[in-house]
Formats: C-alpha cells, sequence, structure tokens
C-alpha cells in the first residue's frame, strides 16, 4: 500500500493549444505539485517546462501567429488571475495586466495574433467589463470596449475580428449572449428569453453570420443550435435526447467540427465538417477509451486537434486525434508515481431510488479489501456546485482511499448537472433540503448493500459539497461516524453577505436572496441547527478563500465545540478555494487520513 503522498504525486497533464507551426503543442502539467506551462513536439516526446513558480498556472494559450504564449496566474488562490506573455525561445515572461487586485478572464487572441480579448472587473468590483489589448502593450495599455452590469465574458472573435461575442451570466442556469461590434461599440442582445435558459459553448460560423451555442431554450437537455444573426433565429442541429450536448468547437477557416455529449458521465465526442446549409456531416465517433475529455484545440489546418482525457482508472493525459478518422494518439506521459494503474479501481454506475420515487445516479466503488460481509467503511463524497456532476474522472485521494480500505460512494444528487435542467432546478431556493434527503437516501441504499458497514459511513465533501455534509451531519445524525467539510458553506446568510461582490448575485439565484428568503436561509444553515449535530467534525479551509470566506470555518468550528462535538479545524494560509500546493494537500490528506483512522 502506497502513502498519500504517492498518491497525490501522480501526475495530471491538461489544457492543450496546438502552436502556429502545428509542431509544438503547449499544456499544463503538475510535475512540480503544482501546473506549470509545459511544450512538447511529437509523441510522448521529451517535455519542456516552460514557467517555474510555486502558484498554479490556470491556462495557456498559444498564439495563432507567433511563437508566443499567454497564461493566467493568480496569487495564494485569490482567484485574482494575472495574465503574462511568455516567450519560449528566449525564456522571456511579460507581465501584461498589472492590476494584482482585479480578477481577469481570458477572452481569446485575434486571429491575426495582434491582440486579445478579456473582460475585468477593473471599473467596478460587482461587474465584468470587456477590453482589447495589444500583444505588446501592458497594464493600463488596455482599451475598454465595453461597460457592463453583471457578468460577461469574452468567449471568441468573429472570422474577420471586427465583433466579439459576450456570455452573460445571470445565473448559473440562465445566460444570455450578444456581440459586440468593435468599431461601433454598439452591443446587441442575440438571445431574448422569458424562462431561464442556458447558452452555451459559443462558436462563431465560418462565415460569420451565425453562432452555434448549446442551449436548452427548446428542450429538457441541451441541444446544439445555430443561431441566425439576422433573425435571431435558433435551429436544432444536433439533439441531446437524454444527454446534454455539452460542447462545440468549430474550425473558422475549414468549418471542421468537434462536439461532445455527455452520457450519464461519460464523453462521447464526434468529429465531422459543417456543409453549405449549416449543417454537421460527420466523420464519427472519436477512439478514445470510457472516459471523461474536453478542451478542444486544433492544428492549424483542423486535420487534427488535441484533446484533454481522464479515467477514473486512467490518470489525466493530452490526446492528439485524427480528425476524420477519429484515432487518438497518447502525447503527454503523466506519471503514475509508480503506482501500477492495474491498481486503481473503476467505479460501478448504479441507480437509487429517493424519498419522490427519483432515481439518483450515483459511482459506487469498492475497495480489494471488500470481503462482502458488512466489513467496509464507506466515504459518500458529495460534490459542490450545486450546479455540478461527479463524473468518473481521475481522483488520486479516492484512489487512495480505497487502497486504504474505504468504499467511495459519490452520488448526484437533485440539483446535479448532466440529467436535464428539471433535474437541476428541484433543489432551488425552497426546496434546497431536498437534495440532503437524496444523501439520505443514498445511506439507506449503502445500509443494505452486503460489503457495507453502516456504522462507519462518512460524510465528504467541498464548498457547497461542504454544506451538505454539515447538513446531513444536523439533519440526519444517526448516519454518520465521522463528517469533513472542505471550504464548505456554514451558514447562508454569512456565506451570501460575504462571498465576492462579483458572486452575490448569481448565487442568490441558486440559493435565494438575503431581501427575500433571510429567514428560510437562516433556518436551514448548519450553524442553527448545530445541537443536532453528533458525529467527530473535521473543517479545513483557506484563509483566502474569495468564494467562501474562512469564516464560514472558524464559526462551525466554534459553535461545534460548543456543544462538544470532537472538531478540529486546519487552516491554509496560502490558499484560497481549495488546496493547489502540493506541500499543502499533503498537510491535509494525511491529517484527514488520520482523523479518519482515528474516528472510523
Amino acid at each position: 500500500m502506497f502513502d498519500i503522498d504517492r498518491y497525490l504525486a501522480v501526475e495530471s497533464a491538461a489544457g492543450a493549444s496546438f502552436g502556429p507551426d502545428g509542431d509544438h503543442l503547449s499544456f499544463l502539467m503538475n510535475t512540480t505539485g503544482t501546473h506549470q506551462v509545459w511544450t512538447l513536439d511529437g509523441p510522448e516526446a521529451w517535455p519542456d517546462r516552460r514557467t517555474f513558480y510555486d502558484e498554479q498556472v490556470s491556462f495557456a494559450s498559444w498564439s495563432p501567429e507567433r511563437r508566443e504564449l499567454v497564461f493566467g496566474m493568480d496569487e495564494g488562490g485569490n482567484e485574482r488571475t494575472q495574465f503574462y506573455r511568455l516567450d519560449p525561445d528566449a525564456g522571456e515572461i511579460t507581465d501584461l495586466t498589472r492590476h494584482p487586485e482585479k480578477k481577469h478572464q481570458w477572452g481569446g487572441w485575434s486571429h491575426d495574433g495582434e491582440q486579445f480579448a478579456f473582460t475585468s472587473n477593473r471599473r467596478d468590483e460587482r461587474v465584468f467589463d470587456v477590453y482589447v489589448q495589444d500583444r505588446e502593450a501592458v497594464g493600463e495599455a488596455a482599451t475598454l470596449v465595453a461597460e457592463s452590469d453583471g457578468w460577461y465574458s469574452a468567449v471568441g472573435w468573429s472570422p474577420d475580428d471586427d465583433r466579439i461575442l459576450l456570455h452573460e451570466m445571470h445565473s448559473n442556469y440562465d445566460h444570455d449572449v450578444h456581440v459586440l461590434d468593435l468599431d461601433s461599440g454598439d452591443r446587441r442582445h442575440l438571445t431574448p428569453h422569458d424562462e431561464a435558459t442556458r447558452f452555451g459553448s459559443l462558436a462563431w460560423a465560418p462565415d460569420g453570420e451565425s453562432v452555434y451555442v448549446t442551449t436548452d431554450a427548446d428542450a429538457d437537455t441541451l441541444e446544439l443550435a445555430r443561431l441566425d444573426l439576422a433573425d435571431l433565429s435558433l435551429e436544432t442541429v444536433v439533439t441531446g435526447g437524454d444527454w446534454n450536448v455539452d460542447s462545440v468547437a468549430i474550425h473558422h477557416e475549414t468549418g471542421r467540427v468537434v462536439y461532445a455529449r455527455n452520457v450519464d458521465g461519460y464523453t462521447e465526442l464526434t468529429t465531422g465538417e459543417l456543409d453549405d446549409s449549416g449543417e454537421i456531416d460527420e466523420f464519427g465517433q472519436v477512439d478514445l477509451p470510457l472516459s471523461v475529455s474536453g478542451g478542444i484545440s486544433f492544428d492549424p489546418d483542423a486535420e487534427r486537434f488535441a484533446v484533454t482525457a481522464t479515467g477514473s482508472t486512467l490518470n489525466t493525459n493530452v490526446h492528439v486525434v485524427d480528425l476524420e478518422t477519429g484515432e487518438a494518439t497518447r502525447w503527454t506521459r503523466a506519471s503514475t508515481a509508480g503506482i501500477p494503474p492495474e491498481t486503481f479501481v473503476e467505479p460501478e454506475l448504479v441507480h437509487y431510488p429517493t424519498f419522490d420515487g427519483r432515481e439518483i445516479p450515483a459511482f459506487f466503488s469498492l475497495p480489494e479489501t471488500d470481503t462482502g460481509t458488512g466489513e467496509t467503511p464507506v466515504i459518500v463524497d458529495i460534490h459542490g456546485g450545486p450546479e455540478s456532476q461527479r463524473r468518473p474522472s481521475f481522483n488520486g485521494v479516492k484512489q487512495y482511499f480505497l487502497s486504504r480500505g474505504y468504499a467511495y460512494f459519490e452520488p448526484n444528487v437533485r440539483g446535479s448537472t448532466g440529467y436535464g435542467k428539471e433535474y437541476t432546478r428541484l433543489d432551488d431556493v425552497r426546496n434546497r433540503m431536498d437534495s440532503v434527503a437524496d444523501i439520505e437516501a443514498g445511506v439507506e441504499w449503502l445500509h443494505d448493500h452486503p460489503a457495507v458497514d453502516p456504522d462507519r459511513i462518512v460524510a465528504y465533501g467541498g464548498s457547497y459539497g461542504g454544506f451538505m455534509v454539515l447538513a446531513a451531519l444536523t439533519e440526519y445524525p444517526d448516519l454518520w461516524a465521522a463528517g469533513v467539510d472542505v471550504v464548505g458553506i456554514a451558514n447562508f446568510v454569512t456565506f451570501l453577505e460575504n462571498t465576492g461582490e462579483w458572486r452575490r448575485e448569481h448565487r442568490e439565484a441558486e440559493y435565494g436572496s438575503l431581501a427575500d428568503d433571510r429567514e428560510f436561509l437562516e433556518s436551514i444553515s448548519p450553524t442553527n441547527n448545530i445541537e443536532k449535530i453528533e458525529a467527530p467534525l473535521f473543517v479545513l479551509h483557506g484563509e483566502n478563500d474569495p468564494r467562501v470566506p474562512v469564516a464560514e470555518a472558524h464559526q462551525i468550528v466554534e459553535q461545534a465545540r460548543a456543544q462538544g462535538v470532537p472538531v478540529r479545524e486546519l487552516i491554509f494560509e496560502d490558499e484560497g478555494h481549495g488546496f493547489s500546493k502540493l506541500e499543502n494537500r499533503k498537510a491535509a490528506y494525511r491529517a484527514i487520513a488520520e482523523f479518519l483512522d482515528d474516528h472510523v
């Protein structure tokens, strides 16, 4: 059995970008403990490391015309990303944004490589304006091209570089699309609608006269549709059926297409090209192992594309795919740290009944040590979001606990994405605690499983999943042997009052507003039900967390201790909403393992 350090040393290579010559690929790999920029020039060639920071690099994007790339990085997990230009030949790095107190969201290169777009809250902390910056300019030289009144992202230059697509998020499930004319400064609203509707994964058609989007405007699941800019009509191109069409990528010069469908958590990638009518002539599906994949980057001629792929037993790597044949070649060789891949456990996809007759999907993994005689402890790992989905991607921490004899149960309770908008909205505002009831139903399913020891079940989760842990411990105290809350919400009112100003409005759309729902939010907050908690609790948090402020950890720890609950608190001064630095991750998961050893 390997220790946690080895499992945390399993590497991940992701976020690929093809260089302008089509021979070089940049990607992010965490060999040193945090993701840094690396490049390589062929399948499994020896890579060159290009950045050397303690902080984690969040993205890297090659210029379409020059041997240079832009990457992003924040400080201490504060999410105030800054941009840097890297000359890989000279090894020179230029700080481009120079506003460390503000957030910056990458919007992509112009096709001529002379400019890039981004959005930032420089003018007003609460909103994201649109900027364009020349490639050699720095700091204040960025041009404010459009002021906004909300959360805008720049998501693509038009084929002739005279317009930029803008995505506006009112909430995670209500979006709008705009197009900004750079010459006139006019911003045109493309998606008027009444009910909450998603519009995502925007891509220009090669002629610049229409836009492809994933949307649930006319269906329960996301479909791929073409939005005509002349009359704003929306025509379905690929239906989702029971599953979401998650994303689309289109090469502007050739009209070649890659789109992804999320089938019960697994990704199906399909390739093709646009015909004269704007429909897709499909080549077929990509030949990747059963996995989760995404992040498409075409080579200059769209003969190939790079994609990141991961699976429950496959650590994350970059593959390059022949677009016509669908044949995939692995380009990166991220290490498994000497752990034999055959020891990694593949989960079973199960569905269990809940209180209202619905079937809740979950991934259930049993350790090799299981005897089938009711002796196996279980970690119930609850995802955050809540608009998220637990998918079968590689998780070194999960594999570590499986190697230690724990089973792993990962439910996608109501409110999760991937199963249609009706399912996702079942936990909105006043229905919040129904999702906690889904957790209780999952534990009852575990009680009936012949492998499980019902007295040794752990609630574990991060962010919103941390709230779910705390709520499960207070609502159903008899079910749990212990709870682990990582950067979780302890009180919805104090969370909404203190979260980043740019996040408050769209979080209120999900949870309820301080103005209208304060009494309800107080009633369901774990801090106000703390007298019910019985199980030992471990709370971990980052001091710099801009999403869920660290005060959430302090108050739940203080109040649980006052009730006589065994509580441990661990705060990392140089982390934000999660733990990015290797030494901190080692300290966190060693401590969690020790805590569970003591109480489970």
